[in-house]
């Protein structure tokens, strides 16, 4: 459900999908309500093997609330057995749960928990909760778009290093299509390099310090 009022979290844009796996009909209801009521897309199960189908299918939700306790596979099992299968989108998961002992809470990040809230749940830190979690998932997602830059830029710096056909006589280089370019205007191409030209302290010794004594003797002599 999309909302576009300004007090919805996710107003004006596509809106975030949550996996509410829950078998308490009461408890179920009214996550689902405060969800789509808060511009959330939401799946609802009452299974943890239910959950676990969809958060390994294709397309999974991008937050999972998980109850601890489950008929066929409880919650913790249900995220060991997403955080082993390697390659894949985040799902950033949030465990309901009435257990509140300290062993409970360092199983359940040992298992890749990465929230963990107490029933009966606030709606409040719930949804804060959310917000953080959508934070997380931004975050993955610029890291994704950032690698594959860095990717593609050393790509073209290994392009740039195979062989080029360079004329000898005007340095122009063809490319892969068969046509000449200037280099200046190749290398800006493939990598976004301009240039600011100058002279080498070797040119400066035996090309142009010696056309200036020519320039300077020449005006002498005239």
């Amino acid at each position: 459900m999309k909302q576009t009022d300004p007090a919805f979290p996710n107003s004006g844009a596509a809106p975030t999908r949550v996996l509410v796996a829950e078998d308490d009909d009461k408890t179920r209801i009214a996550l689902v309500f405060l969800l789509q009521r808060h511009g959330y897309e939401v799946t609802v199960v009452n299974d943890g093997q239910a959950a676990l189908d969809i958060l390994l299918g294709p397309n999974p939700p991008h937050i999972a609330l998980l109850d601890w306790e489950m008929p066929r596979l409880d919650g913790l099992h249900v995220c060991i057995g997403v955080r082993t299968m390697p390659a894949r989108d985040y799902t950033y998961i949030v465990m309901l749960t009435a257990h509140d002992r300290d062993s409970d809470l360092l199983a359940a990040f040992a298992a890749g928990v990465d929230d963990f809230l107490s029933k009966p749940v606030d709606s409040a830190q719930l949804l804060a909760r959310l917000r953080c979690g959508e934070r997380v998932l931004a975050l993955e997602r610029r890291g994704i778009e950032r690698i594959a830059e860095l990717e593609k830029a050393m790509e073209e710096v290994r392009a740039l290093k195979r062989l080029l056909p360079i004329c000898m006589y005007c340095k122009k280089v063809r490319d892969d299509a068969d046509y000449w370019h200037d280099i200046d205007a190749y290398i800006h191409q493939q990598t976004g390099t301009d240039f600011s030209h100058g002279i080498c302290p070797g040119c400066m010794e035996t090309v142009v310090e010696p056309q200036l004594a020519a320039v300077i003797k020449a005006k002498e002599n005239g």
